[in-house]
């Protein structure tokens, strides 16, 4: 079972691995977006960090993914507040008020958060967006954290070969071909943090 406290180092991870991967993620989005995501993305993490610092873990693990989605939509610009708000806030929402969730019942809040982020961005795998990683990563969690990781990262590196048809990208065309999708890699990022907390490297 998993308690607030697991949700509060997986959002610190996140942030970590954001910070970390912040000049690559906005290299990825300067041929095909604004060159902004790694900066928004890390300003939005930074922020979500720090509001949990400031305060006593929430009780509820739903909770503490409600006020990192919150703290995203009102810290990051452009699309990635809207999108990475909506996946937390609605994953939170589906987890409800128990003080502690199962590995079943957190796999099924991320793929209602899922849902919610294609309802609303229109996208569907295969567009070149961040589905294309969160969608095989949440459905690969029903083997492992470890998998759903590998399997997001897949998905970010099968955007390359892809034509964008939503978001920014897609108003490039056949430019849009060939390169990776900054969206996709970092939310690969995310379920990657999540595995690094769920299945720590040590106890493996």
């Amino acid at each position: 079972m998993r308690d607030a406290e697991f949700f509060r180092r997986w959002m610190a991870a996140a942030a970590a691995a954001v910070e970390r991967e912040a000049d690559r993620l906005t290299e990825l989005d300067s041929p095909i977006g604004d060159a902004d995501h790694g900066s928004n993305l890390l300003r939005g993490f930074t922020a979500v960090r720090a509001a949990l610092e400031a305060e006593p873990v929430p009780a509820a693990p739903g909770a503490v993914l409600q006020l990192a989605g919150r703290t995203l939509i009102s810290t990051v610009g452009g699309a990635s507040g809207p999108l990475y708000g909506t996946l937390l806030r609605h994953t939170g929402k589906a987890l409800g008020e128990s003080a502690q969730v199962s590995d079943a019942e957190l796999r099924e809040a991320l793929s209602e958060g899922v849902g919610a982020v294609a309802r609303l961005g229109g996208a569907a795998p295969g567009d070149k967006t961040m589905l294309d990683a969160l969608v095989p990563g949440v459905a690969a969690l029903g083997t492992s954290y470890r998998a759903a990781g590998s399997a997001a990262e897949d998905g970010a590196l099968a955007t390359v070969p892809m034509r964008a048809r939503k978001g920014r990208a897609s108003y490039l065309g056949e430019r849009s071909v060939g390169h990776q999708d900054p969206g996709a890699t970092s939310s690969a990022l995310l379920l990657g943090a999540l595995a690094d907390v769920a299945e720590p490297a040590g106890a493996r």
